[in-house]
This record gives C-alpha cells, structure tokens and sequence, in this order.
C-alpha cells in the first residue's frame, strides 16, 4: 500500500512540475489569457479553463496508457523489464536529473498552431479549448519531456498502478492551470505578482527535485548493478 501512494504521490508530483516549468507554463498561462480575452462571460471563462486542463490530462494519461499497454502486452517484452527494468533506473534518474538541472539541454522540433486554427479552436468555446490543450500537452518541452519519458513511464512500468499512473500525472499538470482559470475567471488582479512567485518556487522546486532524483539514480546503480549493498 504505502509502494502504491509513494507512485500514486510520485506521478502528481511529476505533473505539478511538469506545469510549473518555463516552456509549459508560458504556454498555459498564454493559453488561459488568451481564453480570458475572448471570452466575456467569467464562468465560460471557467469552463473553457477547465476543458483545456481536461484535454491535457486526457493527452497525457492516453500517450502513457498506449506505451505502457503495448510494452507489457508482449510477454518478452514484459519478461525484458521485469529482469532490467530496476537496472535501468538508475542512470534513467540521473539522465532526468541533469535535464532538471539543465546541466543537459537539447532542442526538441517544435509543434504550432497557425494563428487562423489557434483562434478558431478558440472560438468554438469548451470543445476548442479541450482540443487545445490536447494539442498543446504534446507539444514537449525538454524538461517535461524527461519528466514523462523518463520518471513516469520507467515509474508506471514498476508499479501494481502503472496504467493509472499518466492520468495521475495528468491530474498534476492540470491543476496549477485550473488555479489560474479560476483566478482570471474571478478577476483576480496583481496575476503578475504570482505568476513571478511561482517561476521563483519552480526555481528551487525542479533544482531539489534534480539533485534528489542523481541521489537515488546512484543509489540504484550502487544497489541494483554494482551491488555494493
């Protein structure tokens, strides 16, 4: 039980700070704004926040049911995690590490929107705005990128709750959005003043969260491949 909370609190962490970080939360925030502004009435406002949180979910708890689902649906596929799975996490976590430490950057072929379908998606209220963030969520940057390819699939694939896991990670990136959903559907003022709160904890947030990920990266390859335990 206590394996299945530390994943199930594991992947909404990974979520949460996948949607803090820079690439992804200019883009959301844009994304929400830009509702904001063509949307009058504050709770269409909410709603269209709210389905453009939902079709990030949905994008990414789907991406990672279909790769874990066609992973483990091959025996020797199953069979080849199983035995080098727990080997593999090791330098996995520390890969992801660096990447959070941005001691590795890469430049991944980006994915855009025309201005013409942006606002038409837009225009067309809920639905537009699901397929929004649908689009948007696939859209990886480097670090949310090695946060789903490299801690929550190696993650699900070791867990009892693996399939369940990408929504849970979904559920994370999606909430910080819906916060500021609301706020703007509230009209909160003084948002920029958050929002410079938020890049300040995403700072130090993703920097602990690095260090600690080499920490255990080296743990597992102390324990699982050199077996100096």
């Amino acid at each position: 039980m206590t394996e299945i909370l530390i994943a199930i609190g594991s992947a909404l962490w990974f979520g949460i700070l996948t949607s803090i970080s820079p690439c992804p939360f200019a883009t959301n925030i844009a994304a929400v704004s830009f509702l904001s502004k063509k949307i009058v009435h504050p709770f269409k406002v909410f709603i269209c926040g709210l389905a453009y949180t939902l079709g990030r979910m949905v994008a990414y708890a789907m991406l990672g049911w279909i790769i874990i689902s066609s992973l483990l649906g091959v025996p020797q596929v199953a069979q080849f995690l199983q035995k080098y799975m727990v080997k593999a996490l090791g330098p996995l976590l520390i890969i992801t590490g660096l990447f959070l430490l941005e001691l590795i950057t890469i430049r991944l072929p980006g994915i855009s929107l025309s201005e013409k379908h942006h606002n038409k998606l837009v225009e067309s209220g809920a639905p537009g705005a699901f397929l929004l963030g649908l689009f948007f969520a696939l859209a990886f940057c480097p670090v949310s990128a090695a946060l789903f390819f490299g801690s929550l699939i190696p993650l699900a694939l070791n867990s009892k709750v693996g399939p369940l896991l990408p929504f849970i990670y979904g559920v994370g990136t999606g909430l910080p959005v819906l916060i500021f959903a609301v706020a703007i559907a509230l009209g909160v003022t003084s948002l920029s003043h958050w929002f410079r709160w938020i890049a300040k904890l995403e700072y130090y947030t993703r920097r602990i969260t690095g260090i600690i990920f080499i920490l255990v990266g080296l743990y597992y390859i102390g324990v699982y491949i050199l077996k100096l335990l």
